[in-house]
């Protein structure tokens, strides 16, 4: 497990340079995505880094990480209208080849043919992560099973209460979600794991110093083989 510290801005241009970096080698790659606060500055470079000309995705193909359960991609809270508007929109990836859970879909059967499709396409090559503050990567909340495959699952209610903010309420906010698994996520040849700010301090001690263990799913990291974690200097200070 490799650590790069900096400030927000210098990390997330550092995290940037894998995605040119991998694309320049296999321009076809296939991508893990993430969504929320955290991937802002780094989906920003990208657009910046495609639009003069020193990355291409017109062959990649995207894979993100989840969604809410019953809300379409029109939902201006949905995962794909924020992939659509902060990414996807202001790079040159063609949008049959970015994919993201179904919030439709109605059991873990059906939610698993997501790892089906990653799989046919080549399998992921560079995951995108961020942390809740309890470990959770994707929605996989403590206590997922390590062997999970796409699936979904009851949202906490301190992930709710996290995510509020982009609502108008707490009973806006949905209560479910699919998320790839945890199994799904480890099948990825490398990742990357962004966190910012202190508050995300106490749960990247656990993630890089306690046993991996499925109580912090962010600690089974330590089980791949190629994890990268971006951190600015508050997010580190415990380490």
């Amino acid at each position: 497990m490799k650590i790069i510290t900096g400030t927000r801005e210098e990390v997330s241009k550092k995290a940037a340079q894998r995605y040119v970096e991998l694309l320049a080698k296999k321009p076809e790659a296939v991508l893990g995505l993430a969504t929320g606060s955290t991937p802002l500055e780094l989906y920003a470079e990208l657009a910046r880094l495609c639009a003069a000309g020193e990355v291409s995705f017109a062959r990649a193909k995207s894979y993100n990480l989840d969604e809410y359960l019953g809300l379409d991609g029109s939902h201006d809270q949905s995962y794909r209208y924020f992939m659509d508007n902060n990414l996807f929109k202001h790079i040159d990836i063609r949008p049959e080849n970015t994919h993201v859970p179904s919030g439709f879909v109605k059991d873990d059967a059906e939610a698993a043919q997501y790892d089906a499709e990653i799989a046919a396409a080549g399998g992921v090559d560079l995951q995108l992560l961020g942390i809740g503050n309890n470990g959770h990567i994707g929605f996989n909340e403590p206590l997922t099973p390590y062997d999970s495959l796409t699936h979904i699952v009851k949202l906490t209610e301190s992930t709710r209460e996290a995510n509020k903010r982009f609502f108008k309420s707490i009973d806006e906010v949905p209560t479910h979600a699919v998320t790839m698994g945890i199994h799904t996520v480890m099948q990825a040849r490398s990742i990357i794991l962004m966190a910012f700010g202190r508050g995300k301090a106490e749960i990247i001690k656990k993630t890089v110093q306690g046993r991996p263990e499925i109580s912090v799913p962010a600690s089974l990291l330590q089980l791949h083989t190629d994890v990268t974690l971006y951190l600015d200097e508050d997010a580190a200070s415990l380490l």
